[in-house]
This record gives C-alpha cells, structure tokens and sequence, in this order.
C-alpha cells in the first residue's frame, strides 16, 4: 500500500494549480497507461495533450473527471485532493459521495455528445442545475438559455438532439458542461465525430471560452493547429509520460525531443 504521508492534505499559498497530478499512476495488469505523471496546470490556463494514441491522453481527463481510478499517487482540484480525502489529518481513499461532491467543480464535454435524446436543448441544460446543484427551474431556465446564447443555439433551444447537426449538438453539450458553473472543462477530441465544415462551429465556441472567461481547460486533440492557436501550453504525451512540454510556438516550432519530432512530422504528411 502507498504511503501517502509523502502528499499534502492540500495545496495552498500563492500560485496554486488549479489542477495537480502528483506522481499519478494508472494501470490495467500489467499494462502501464500513465507512469508517475506529474502535471500542473494553473487557473485560468488552457493546455492542450497532443500525441499519438495509447499515449494516455484521454486517461488524464477520464482520472479528472473520476471515471477512472488512479492506482497510485494524488489529483488535487483547486488545491483539494480529488481522489481522496481527509481523515483524522491522513489521506484516504475518497469515498463514492467525496467524489460525487468533488466532481461538481469539473466540467467535460465527450466526442460522442451523450446528450439526453428524449430532452430538449434547454432541458439537457437545465437537468444537472436543477437535481444537482439544487436550483430552482427557473434559475437553471436563465442560466440554460443564457449559455445557449452563449454557444450560439438559443433559437434552438426547444429542439430534440435528433433535430440537430453534430456541429449543434457538441455545442448544446459544451452549455450543458458550463451550466454546472465548473472550475475546470475538460475537451476529449470534440471535433473527432464532426464532418469538416462544422468542426469551426466548436472550435470557435471554445475560441470565445478561452478569450472572454477564466475557465481552467484541457482538451485533448488531433488537431494540431487548433491546439497551436488557442493554447497557453501545450503537453506531448508518449508512452504514459508527458514527452515534451511548452508554449505552442517552441513545441510545434522547435521541438527538442526526437519522439516529439516523428510526430508532428507524421502529422504534417497525413494532412
């Protein structure tokens, strides 16, 4: 069993990450998906993971959003440990209902959209407001249709998902994540399930996001120029460890490290 005196009950002082893996592993048997990862990321920051697949990207958002468990090491959120908890002054284990109650503060939007098909725009915005977070209809109806304008879907407010483009769903999806009023938002490849000409509808939704709010954000892609253009930083992952790090101009303009260059070298040829 870990030792997890080595972990602080929480973060604080000036500076603090919004978001900490500290020596985060995660494995399946034998298999090693992230190797002892440590990545900050401070509030307001946008990174984005690039790198190619199996690398462990979207493990690092499915652990945020504790879909996954980690095997070994902490993930703290606005300087409180997410994946466990405080008991009599030692880390534990976060129970089901510390992680529920945690989870509150992180939003994630899929590549899949997984809106709610029998519920229309408004009412997938106003569902986690109303029987999560406790707020009257007609707070979470205000709070929905002005996320909606938000992302550029009120006057398609009252439509069924199965009424909507891809393009207009993954926006209805990115309200929804925003109207549980998250500290962090996470992207998985939301641009991977969309035909080409509506890829800029979500990507400009997540434009305005990062230039107009200070939302903390990860978003895992493939689409490098995208990342280069909208990031603070960008993360190159390989092999379950972060590869090379920087800001977009150095990583994509000077990578160092030789793993870092075969992959955008590969990318550019298949674009």
């Amino acid at each position: 069993m870990e030792d997890m005196s080595a972990y602080p009950l929480e973060i604080s002082g000036d500076g603090t990450p919004m978001v900490s893996f500290q020596k985060v592993r995660k494995a399946y048997g034998p298999l090693v998906v992230l190797d002892n990862l440590d990545l900050e990321v401070a509030t307001g920051e946008m990174v984005s993971i690039i790198g190619p697949s199996g690398s462990g990207k979207t493990t690092v958002l499915r652990m945020l959003m504790t879909l996954e468990q980690i095997n070994a090491g902490v993930i703290y959120v606005d300087g409180r440990p997410l994946t466990h908890m405080d008991k009599a002054g030692v880390l534990v284990e976060a129970t089901p209902k510390h992680l529920r109650a945690r989870r509150s503060d992180i939003g994630m939007c899929f590549q899949h959209f997984n809106l709610f098909p029998h519920m229309t725009a408004i009412q997938n915005c106003m569902e986690g407001p109303v029987h999560v977070l406790g707020l009257t209809k007609a707070e979470a109806r205000d709070r929905s249709e002005e996320l909606l304008e938000l992302v550029g879907m009120i006057e398609k407010k009252d439509q069924h998902p199965s009424r909507l483009s891809g393009g207009q769903q993954q926006r209805v999806a990115i309200a929804r994540a925003l109207a549980m009023r998250p500290k962090v938002m996470l992207f998985d490849e939301v641009t991977s399930a969309l035909d080409p000409e509506v890829i800029g509808e979500v990507t400009n939704v997540i434009r305005k996001l990062v230039s107009e709010h200070n939302l903390t954000m990860l978003m895992v892609t493939h689409q490098m120029g995208f990342a280069r253009d909208i990031s603070d930083r960008v993360c190159f992952f390989y092999d379950g460890k972060i590869e090379e790090q920087g800001r977009p101009a150095d990583l994509f303009g000077n990578p160092k490290r030789e793993r870092t260059q075969q992959f955008l070298s590969a990318v550019k040829e298949a674009v």
